[in-house]
Parts: structure tokens; sequence; C-alpha cells
């Protein structure tokens, strides 16, 4: 993790942050007593994407503090150590609704960040809702959302929320309010613990942007210290290799949008197999010519070949993200029938 070091690069927000991190949590709580919630939101916020900031930009901005801290080397805002913070000066009501607005699905108000979550998601919770409540729901987001949520909701349920809406009059501020904090402290509290990101999934990702070289290292040093953390993030992480596991059209559509000057020199450097699985996929002619210009490459260097396939294996994730090709897995689960 990058470590802050330029005080001038701090923004007013960070400076505050890094200065009620450092004056610790008994202090910061008498703090924040004194601010409203659109303050304490806002460097809440900040504190939990702030990472480490050096010692010497903390003795900076404490100025006459500094020789009481400077032993403290680095600090680190996390979204754990935020959320314990607020905890000591803020009712869990309030401490739920902050840590909502910063883990949650983009918006300012709840009806927005409803219109960030998934419909199936959002229609699999509503669906255990009093049909009123529902309503109130989809009356308060935007049509186009409240259609797609609607279309998936059981046609029992959906027509009976439909019928209290056209019935529905204005909604009392007590009512709205009592669904706000239903949606707030079961369905949007959930949704943040849920969508908190695996670790080894993130430890993968990082494992597949690695040079093979440095790969190969970080992978056998991880295998002596931890064999499982080891062996999950090798089943998590995506390959040059993986690619045979692609059925023919996917194999197709990643052909036709390829880097044209990598496509060969990854080739180059690929197995007869997977070289084979990508010629059948080509027009005879096509296949013809990529034969000729690898052949008339000569020798070339590991970190070419290994770039140019890496290139390859961003192309193919980025076109299963659009849902363009499938990846499967090789597992027996994902084995396509025709």
């Amino acid at each position: 993790m990058r470590v802050r070091e330029d005080y001038r690069t701090l923004s007013g927000a960070e400076k505050a942050a890094v200065f009620l991190l450092a004056l610790g949590e008994e202090q910061t709580a008498r703090v924040f007593e004194h601010m409203d919630d659109d303050e304490i939101l806002e460097i809440s916020q900040t504190m939990s994407s702030l990472g480490k900031v050096g010692a010497t930009v903390v003795e900076h901005l404490l100025g006459e503090f500094s020789e009481n801290i400077s032993s403290t080397n680095t600090l680190v805002g996390s979204l754990d150590s935020t959320e314990r913070l607020l905890e000591r000066v803020l009712g869990q009501d309030r401490v739920s609704s902050i840590m909502e607005e910063i883990r949650g699905p983009a918006g300012r108000t709840m009806w927005e960040k409803l219109g960030n979550v998934n419909e199936e998601i959002l229609a699999n919770f509503l669906q255990k809702e009093y049909p009123q409540t529902v309503a109130v729901v989809m009356s308060k987001i935007n049509a186009e959302h409240a259609a797609r949520v609607l279309s998936i909701l059981p046609e029992g349920f959906a027509m009976e929320v439909v019928m209290r809406m056209l019935r529905m009059e204005t909604v009392q501020k007590e009512i709205l309010e009592d669904v706000e904090k239903i949606l707030r402290t079961e369905f949007m509290s959930n949704l943040a613990r849920t969508n908190r990101r695996d670790s080894h999934e993130l430890m993968a990702d990082i494992f597949n942007n690695f040079e093979r070289s440095a790969e190969a290292k970080f992978m056998e040093s991880l295998e002596e210290r931890s064999q499982d953390s080891a062996e999950r993030i090798r089943s998590l992480m995506f390959t040059f290799e993986d690619l045979q596991n692609l059925d023919p059209s996917g194999i197709q559509t990643l052909i036709r949008s390829a880097d044209k000057t990598k496509l060969p020199v990854a080739l180059k450097g690929a197995k007869e197999e997977m070289q084979d699985l990508f010629f059948s996929n080509m027009s005879e002619r096509a296949a013809k010519i990529m034969k000729e210009d690898i052949a008339a490459m000569g020798p070339v260097r590991l970190k070419d070949v290994e770039e140019s396939q890496s290139s390859l294996v961003t192309t193919a994730k980025a076109l299963a993200d659009r849902g363009d090709i499938t990846i499967a897995s090789g597992d027996a689960e994902d084995e396509l029938i025709y």
C-alpha cells in the first residue's frame, strides 16, 4: 500500500481525517459530538479511503503536537476503524446510516441508492415484505427500474403491489421514514456486508496482473506459508491456459476482438494444442497467414510473449464481463451441452 508522504497533496477533508485519527478515538469522539451528520459523513468517507499516511505528514499537520506523535510512524484509515470510532459517540442507527452511505451503492438519498441496486437483488428482498411497503418503494424509485423489479416479482404479488399503488395517496412522512428505516437496517446494511470483496478474489486479480516470473515467485512463497490460500487463489485466477475452456464461438469472438499485433506473439509461445485451438477457429486463409507471421518472427523474448498472452487474457475477461463470451472453469458443472 502506497504511503502518503507529500503534505501538499492533502485536501482539506483529508487533513481533517488525518488530524482526527492522530488525536485518537476518545478525543475524536468529543469532536464528533459537535458536528452534524453531513460533516461526520464527509470526514468518515475520507477516513475510510485514506490508507497510510507517513509520520512526517502527521507531524507537519499537527505542528506543536508532533513530539507526542512522532513515534506513531503511520496511520491507517479503514472502514472498520472508522466504524469503531463512530460507535463510541453515536447511536447505532446513526452509525448504520453513515456507514451505509460510505459502503452502499452510490446516491445521496435512499431512493437514488436503490436505483443503483440490481433489480433481481432488490426484487428478492422486496418479495418478503408487505405489498404496501413494496408499493411505497416502487412509487419512489424511477419508473424504468420499478418496471424491471415488478416484472421479476411473483405475478400475483406484483399485481397486489400495482393495485396498492393505484389506490395510494400522498405517503405520510412517518410511513416514508419507517420504510426508509427498513431498507437501511435490513437491506442496505446486509448488501454492504455482502459486497465486501473476498480478500482471495482481490489477490487473485493482483496475481493475474503480475508478470509471469513475479507470479511464480510470489506463489511459491505463498505455498510455503499457506498452502490453502495458495490453492484458493490459484483456483480464482484466470490464465492464458484457461482460454482452452472457451467454446468455439467464444474463441472466434476473442480472435475478432484481440489486438492483431499481440495475437501472433501470444500464440508463438503457446503450446501446440492451444495454437491448434485458435487456428481451427479461423478461416483457412486467416490461419495460413497467422502461421506464416509466426514463423517469420524468429526468436521472441519470453517477456514479450507473456505480455501478449496477458493482453489476450485481459481482453477475454472484458468480453466475459460484457456477456459476449462465457468463461468456464473446466469443471464438470461448467461443461456446455449442445
